[in-house]
């Protein structure tokens, strides 16, 4: 399987393994190749589905900014989970994706079994600071269509929330920075400007409604992250947050045999994972 269409829209889904269904959804600049090692571990387990998000990799982006929403694509994954006959699905997701992830809890219970969020946001709950962010994110759009994909991710990864990716493996920061400089110039803008923090619905006043067993997962080395996953972490019910301290935004890839050890413990505690 590789393209899917819904509602318009060209979806990149591959999907491998069995048992209980796991959505895999990537961060911000990412894919769904760029889970690497842990696509391939979690398919000893589970039956991974595993996607580009819009404006990533080979998923479309449309022409509307609001097709692209975080709302929109939590309403796009729970259809690609029926189509699937992936319901209920387990569902991990980091950064952007782990803001769609909460989104597909809230908008659609009954389609997750249970969460892994790393590096989770609810969004920005002061009107302030939403405009603050759309139009920064707008800008670093704006620059990406004005001076190209590689510049933009030399900015991108300058940013002091990456500066633990310092002591990364000289291979794993290279197979990153490839899989960034992969993304398609119109498309990432797009996804900029449609799913940032700024442009989505905040969540906070809402967390509690969701149902689905949570674990958080946050980096000592992310300050403003750390403090954000702890946000979410003490809003859902019962969610568990479990931080690293040798590892910032990106634990799947700076610590990842732990990160992996929390998701997979957590996840198969369901006796039907």
């Amino acid at each position: 399987m590789s393209g899917m269409v819904i509602d318009g829209l060209r979806w990149e889904v591959r999907a491998r393994g069995s048992g209980r269904p796991l959505l895999l959804l990537h961060g911000l600049t990412g894919r769904g190749a760029a889970w690497g090692a842990h696509g391939a571990a979690f398919a000893r387990s589970f039956r991974t589905i595993v996607v580009d998000l819009p404006g990533h990799g080979r998923t479309g982006f449309g022409d509307d900014p609001r097709r692209i929403s975080v709302e929109r694509t939590a309403d796009d994954l729970a259809a690609i989970l029926a189509r699937l006959d992936a319901v209920p699905a387990h569902v991990l997701g980091y950064s952007l994706g782990a803001r769609i992830a909460l989104r597909l809890a809230l908008a659609h219970p009954d389609a997750v079994a249970r969460l892994v969020l790393e590096s989770p946001s609810a969004g920005l709950p002061r009107a302030g600071e939403r405009r603050a962010r759309r139009l920064g994110d707008a800008a670093l759009a704006t620059a990406l269509e004005r001076d190209g994909i590689e510049a933009f991710v030399d900015a991108w990864e300058r940013q002091p929330v990456f500066a633990s990716h310092a002591a990364l493996p000289p291979r794993t920061a290279h197979r990153i920075r490839q899989t960034r400089l992969r993304n398609r110039p119109a498309a990432l803008a797009a996804s900029l400007r449609a799913a940032g923090q700024g442009a989505m619905e905040p969540l906070h006043a809402r967390l509690g409604a969701i149902r689905a067993p949570t674990l958080v997962i946050a980096g000592a080395l992310d300050p403003a992250g750390r403090v954000r996953a702890g946000v979410v972490a003490a809003g859902v019910p019962g969610a568990r947050l479990v931080v690293l301290d040798d590892a910032g935004h990106t634990p799947h890839e700076e610590r990842p045999l732990r990160f992996r050890r929390l998701a997979l413990d957590f996840l198969q505690e369901d006796p039907a994972a």
